[in-house]
């Protein structure tokens, strides 16, 4: 373990440009590489990486590293771990972060067997304790109620996934100074198992989800499709998205491209308001990371009220209406 040092990300990259999770990502690494006095490394991998080297300097990269074949145009397990596998037992990093998306979450585990060590996912905060200089990782544990904190002291690299919007990006610095290296991994074709074989882009009105400030959710409380309407408006209005609990998607009221818990979207908007959600330990999961929840809910005893920093308890027809029609006045300035 003497012999790994550093600390490197797994950045992703769409059309040649690095995706948010990937500056989040570079915050963190920064930071964690300035505790420790070691160098911050990203990876790019793609059938073509462009200007994004650059871009991942000027936020905060000492060396990228860039992993270019046609065999990575698209995210294919075995061509991604395999890539990355061959990268780690050259460069040895002491930490490896990745972020916790549909990407991260299929290659981090997999990538963690291939090195022999373990891997901690969805962290919300990452720091090096002065003392020992390990990597100490928190995650949300029991559906969100509360938080685990975790190191890893025998194995390396340390790895960790990062919930998307938990990390702060550096500013842009294009004075930045840094190193880029090409780096063939000789992938072979016949090892990779799976093909790649349609992208289908998800049509999304207005903010995606997963990049919303604001976020209006609905739940099982909602009693039925058309009464998703007012929260649509209410979502457009604070120029932000719709989202629901699981019961409204599986009854097919709403996409299940909307759902938001353990089993669907993880997100962390600045303004959390949940509507009609009783706050099961699915759906808290996915919304633990809100920095300000806001629930109205008729039942007082709803375990949504004991993660709200504001709570209504009340009709939320009958709340919403009068709570509308002051955020219209106040936008109207």
């Amino acid at each position: 373990m003497a012999d790994n040092k550093g600390v490197m990300i797994v950045g992703e990259c769409v059309d040649c440009a690095p995706v948010a999770i990937t500056y989040e990502l570079l915050g963190s690494g920064r930071r964690l590489a300035d505790g420790l006095g070691e160098q911050l490394s990203a990876v790019l991998l793609a059938d073509k990486v462009g200007d994004a080297a650059k871009d991942a300097i000027a936020f905060g990269a000492d060396k990228v590293y860039v992993i270019e074949s046609p065999l990575l145009k698209d995210y294919v397990t075995d061509s991604y771990v395999g890539a990355l596998e061959k990268l780690c037992q050259e460069v040895k990093p002491n930490i490896l972060l990745i972020g916790q998306t549909p990407m991260g979450r299929d290659l981090a585990p997999r990538l963690a067997f291939r090195l022999g060590t373990g891997v901690t996912l969805d962290c919300l905060d990452l720091k090096i304790d002065p003392q020992t200089k390990l990597m100490v990782q928190t995650k949300p544990v029991y559906g969100g109620s509360a938080l685990a904190e975790i190191v890893c002291e025998k194995t390396r690299p340390q790895m960790a996934t990062v919930r998307p919007k938990t990390m702060e990006p550096l500013a842009r610095n294009d004075s930045r100074k840094g190193e880029t290296i090409s780096f063939d991994p000789k992938l072979d074709a016949s090892k990779i198992r799976a093909r790649f074989v349609e992208r289908v882009k998800e049509k999304v009105e207005g903010v995606k989800l997963e990049d919303a400030n604001v976020i209006v959710c609905g739940g099982r409380g909602m009693g039925g499709p058309d009464n998703f309407a007012p929260l649509r408006e209410l979502a457009k209005l604070l120029g932000g998205a719709l989202g629901a609990s699981r019961p409204p998607c599986d009854n097919g009221w709403v996409p299940a491209t909307l759902q938001i818990g353990l089993t669907g979207k993880i997100v962390s908007p600045t303004l959390y308001i949940a509507v009609a959600v009783s706050g099961a330990s699915q759906h808290l999961s996915g919304c633990s990371g809100a920095k300000n929840i806001v629930a109205i809910n008729k039942d007082a005893e709803a375990n949504i009220f004991k993660v709200a920093r504001y709570g209504v308890v009340g009709d939320y027809k009958k709340v919403l209406p009068p709570f509308m029609n002051k955020v219209k006045e106040l936008l109207k300035g």
